[in-house]
């Protein structure tokens, strides 16, 4: 699959082959080997250009309780989201985001064989926590569970080793 048939503010599906190439045990992997849950936000990141996923769930009733934890502690929660997505809510999971490249992404996800788009809202919404999820991180704080700076560092050099070979 190539970047230009991603299209930014859609959902998509994980292949289990990047699992297994880059070996973080703290990544939320597919539930099973082959099933196509979690889904994932899809967006790009414009300093690198890389592809990042931002695993999402359908249990508001779950992660209500962590996000009201950190408003109290600290008057914001970045991490953890929750925005319209099809007929319901969703969480965005940025705190379970990683980067990515094309030719692991699965299939865009449908809804009774439609793409859903995330509400606009969301959207902008989202770009902005990851921005700010971003800048907490390179300042130090643990925000994130994976080693983003190791799986962006792996993608960076497979996405050059990709474009060497073409």
């Amino acid at each position: 699959m190539e970047w230009n048939k991603v299209s930014p503010g859609y959902v998509y599906h994980v292949k289990d082959t990047y699992f297994d190439a880059v070996k973080d045990e703290r990544l939320m992997r597919n539930h099973e080997r082959g099933a196509y849950r979690p889904t994932y936000y899809c967006l790009m990141d414009e300093r690198t250009q890389l592809l990042w996923v931002i695993p999402m769930s359908s249990r508001v009733d779950k992660y209500q309780p962590f996000i009201e934890k950190d408003v109290d502690k600290y008057g914001i929660c970045n991490k953890i989201y929750i925005g319209k997505y099809g007929n319901g809510k969703s969480v965005f999971l940025l705190q379970n985001m990683f980067p990515i490249l094309p030719r692991f992404i699965n299939h865009i996800h449908t809804i009774a064989g439609i793409p859903m788009p995330v509400n606009p809202e969301v959207v902008d919404e989202v770009l902005k926590r990851f921005r700010e999820v971003r800048r907490l991180h390179s300042r130090g704080a643990k925000v994130v569970f994976p080693d983003i700076d190791r799986l962006e560092r792996l993608m960076l050099a497979e996405r050059d080793k990709e474009n060497a070979d073409d």
